[in-house]
């Protein structure tokens, strides 16, 4: 009997063990810094929206509209925070955090956010954890872009033509039928196109004008991001 006892409760302890282990993954929802003029969210497929305030949570398949002249600042996920100018529109597609199971803490293991723009103008400012993985996915028609290390960009579409400047760090970006390219910072790129590599901002105006918007764009992130940090209880 004894044999069968410690047999059972060995198992019993694996299973416990393999229990607390397990990864546990769930959504989260974006986090509003500062809101100017009207924007709203919602359903979109309803056509069921509401303003967006400073208490808003907007969570995934949440659409979020903005008007001429409106801005819109976002923690997306610990380390990505968002800027979506006047007259743009995003789509929330994930919003989710990984921690593991025997972790009491505030620990991570893995951030994932997933958009898509729609139309408009987004400055994204990418802080990945040393400790945790991040991925950023920024959807525009058929174009795919993802961070990679710190940086900060700007991704623009009509519908017809996007176009991505880097103001920092490096990006990914593919599209069908096109070869995926890396964009320094000080480059961009326009879709469609026929040139195969990114051009220098310094010969462009529309870029140029874009990386001063990034670069002010960014200084505010990061200056609300640390506000909201101070206001918050130790």
């Amino acid at each position: 009997m004894r044999p069968s006892v410690l047999a059972v409760a060995l198992v019993l302890c694996l299973v416990l063990a393999n229990g607390c282990s397990k990864d546990i993954s769930r959504a989260t929802a974006a986090t509003v810094l500062s809101v100017k003029g009207r924007v709203v969210f919602g359903n979109a497929d309803r056509n069921i929206f509401e303003p967006v305030t400073l208490k808003s949570r907007i969570h995934d398949g949440d659409t979020v509209r903005s008007a001429n002249g409106a801005s819109l600042d976002l923690i997306l996920i610990p380390g990505t925070l968002v800027r979506l100018s006047g007259d743009s529109e995003i789509r929330i597609e994930q919003l989710s955090i990984t921690k593991d199971g025997n972790d009491t803490g505030l620990d991570m293991r893995d951030r994932n956010a997933r958009i898509l723009l729609g139309r408009g103008k987004i400055f994204v400012l990418f802080s990945p954890s040393e400790t945790s993985a991040s991925q950023v996915v920024i959807k525009a028609g058929p174009l795919m872009i993802t961070p990679d290390l710190d940086c900060l960009f700007c991704v623009g579409t009509d519908g017809t033509t996007t176009r991505v400047t880097c103001s920092k760090g490096i990006i990914n970006a593919s599209a069908e039928a096109h070869s995926p390219v890396t964009i320094a910072a000080g480059y961009f790129q326009q879709w469609p196109t026929t040139r195969t590599q990114p051009g220098p901002a310094t010969d462009d105006a529309t870029a140029q004008i874009d990386i001063t918007a990034s670069l002010e764009a960014g200084g505010r992130l990061q200056d609300e991001m640390s506000r909201l940090q101070n206001r918050r209880p130790l």
